[in-house]
């Protein structure tokens, strides 16, 4: 049964922000791979860290969500791990009671 997820992704603001948005979207077809589903993803720009992270004191957040089986994931978060544009991520699972119940879609597929 896939569940649901929450993304929060750092990435270092030297880069322009079409490589960003060219690099969610390669993570995005990374889980897709996978067997996940997409939801919202969220743009929401440079922003100031609560502390200096690597001497980086602003970041260029970005929240993904997604329905999948753990391993998509798991994936994602080794992906995130190794890749040096990301300063900091969390994968965060949604209870359902928050996110909602699988779509119609999900249940037949199962």
């Amino acid at each position: 049964m896939s569940r649901a997820y929450e993304v929060m992704v750092i990435v270092d603001t030297d880069l322009e922000e079409e490589v960003i948005r060219g690099n969610v979207e390669k993570w995005l077809k990374l889980i897709e791979s996978h067997g996940a589903v997409r939801g919202y993803t969220d743009f929401w720009g440079k922003r100031r860290l609560a502390y200096e992270i690597n001497k980086k004191t602003e970041g260029y957040y970005v929240v993904i969500q997604a329905r999948s089986e753990p391993p998509a994931m798991a994936e994602l978060h080794r992906v995130l791990s190794l890749a040096d544009e990301v300063i900091r991520h969390k994968v965060l699972r949604i209870p359902e009671s928050v996110y909602g119940p699988p779509a119609m879609s999900d249940a037949a597929a199962e």
